[in-house]
């Protein structure tokens, strides 16, 4: 059986979907409303979290797209996607891998949830994380003056899963202080064949296909 990825349209979906394209992997893609545990309750029976992305692959059910996106790479590669144990940049890969989760997609998220689940419920909050998000994006703006990519010389899942934030914020409109080595990194990562293909991949039915549709 094909990999299957559920996802929704501009989600952290994009994360796996686009690591699994870059790999040439065969696999498939179902997009659901957003979001999918009040629009598409069936859906719960699938993932009882009801949260995407979701991966099923064999006996393997996973919920958290960096963790699949680092399965996909150390399942089915080799891949240079992948940086090896015995590479110097590995641990600085480890790092990115976490922080692009947990440090700046992570106050996206509450700002999602206040500007557009919750209106009006918690303004302050949502304009902190706002805030946070953006301050935090120092040590990456820091790291890409003397390189192309994160790690290893090289495109890797690192900058797949950290690019997703920025293009997530973009969406969103916060990003009104990027600087000039984000805005070149990413320019340049979006213009990937692969990213492009995945970014296309739409919704059609009814309700609405994302938080920005």
């Amino acid at each position: 059986m094909a990999i299957k990825i559920y996802s929704t349209q501009g989600s952290r979906g994009m994360r796996p979907i686009w690591t699994a394209e870059e790999m040439g992997l065969e696999y498939e893609v179902e997009m659901m409303p957003f979001p999918p545990r009040f629009m598409q309750p069936e859906y719960m029976k699938v993932n009882i979290l009801g949260t995407i992305p979701y991966l099923i692959d064999g006996d393997a059910r996973m919920t958290e797209s960096v963790g699949i996106s680092q399965y996909l790479v150390d399942r089915y590669g080799p891949t240079d996607l992948k940086v090896n144990i015995e590479e110097d940049d590995y641990p600085f890969y480890l790092n990115w891998l976490a922080h692009s989760d947990a440090t700046i997609t992570f106050p996206q998220t509450v700002f999602i949830r206040y500007t557009l689940q919750e209106p009006g419920v918690a303004d302050k909050a949502a304009e902190g994380y706002r805030r946070w998000f953006l301050a935090r994006l120092k040590l990456l703006e820091v790291t890409l003056e003397d390189r192309e990519y994160l790690c290893s010389n090289r495109f890797t899942i690192a900058d797949i899963c950290v690019s997703y934030a920025l293009y997530l914020a973009r969406s969103l409109g916060i990003d009104e202080a990027f600087k000039p080595n984000i805005l070149r990194w990413t320019d340049m990562l979006f213009e990937r064949e692969a990213f492009k293909k995945i970014e296309a991949y739409k919704y059609d039915g009814p309700g609405p296909a994302g938080p920005n549709d």
